[in-house]
């Protein structure tokens, strides 16, 4: 098994994991929960296939980040329905689904940078950094949107930027040190990242108007 196919599979399940947290907080069906869990983990990744013109996209013609989703979601709605939560089991759900969020946004960084190097390695640094990102977020802001939430890239700390940095950082050791070991670097880094601002609140800039009060 390659490495690419090793973060792929762990980023299927990990946002597959999220996908059904945010559909159960919802309220959701079981139908519901496992269509959430589905497009947060292979959204993305359709959508870089389709920019690269893999027609059609890999994810369809082999099924297993389908088959991984919908055994996760089912995995995660009985988890729900046979284990009692207290209060501060409420708090340990939240810290799962930021850890699962996190190591999807890793892995799929990894695996969309990967694709742009693999497929076109004589193109600027744009295509695989852009492609990571695509891949990292894509399937989040499909699940958020469809949850009727604010998309997280939009307003959560290091998200979007976490992985444009590790998309820059696979770019930059590809080279020097191999495939398998920029992999790896990039995907501790951006976890990290995002471990750490979630712990300390770390937040992009907020502008703010002064002396006036804007409503739109």
């Amino acid at each position: 098994m390659t490495t690419a196919a090793v973060f792929d599979i762990i980023g299927i399940i990990a946002f597959a994991f999220s996908g059904a947290i945010v559909g159960i907080i919802k309220r959701m069906d079981i139908f519901g929960i496992t269509v959430l869990a589905v497009l947060t983990a292979v959204g993305g990744g359709i959508l870089r296939d389709v920019l690269v013109g893999v027609i059609p996209p890999t994810t369809l013609v082999h099924p297993y980040g389908f088959i991984l989703s919908i055994i996760t979601s089912l995995f995660v709605c009985f988890l729900f329905e046979t284990v009692k939560f207290s209060r501060k089991g409420k708090r340990i759900i939240a810290i799962v689904y930021n850890i699962s969020d996190t190591l999807g946004l890793a892995s799929f960084t990894v695996t969309g940078a990967v694709t742009g190097l693999t497929l076109y390695p004589e193109s600027s640094i744009i295509l695989p950094v852009t492609l990571g990102l695509i891949t990292a977020i894509g399937g989040g802001i499909f699940r958020d949107i469809l949850a009727h939430r604010v998309p997280v890239v939009l307003k959560t700390d290091f998200y979007a930027f976490a992985s444009i940095l590790g998309g820059i950082l696979i770019v930059c050791l590809w080279e020097p040190l191999g495939s398998a070991i920029a992999s790896w670097c990039c995907f501790l880094f951006v976890t990290l990242l995002r471990v750490l601002a979630i712990r300390y609140g770390w937040q992009l800039h907020h502008p703010r108007p002064r002396h006036i009060y804007f409503k739109l």
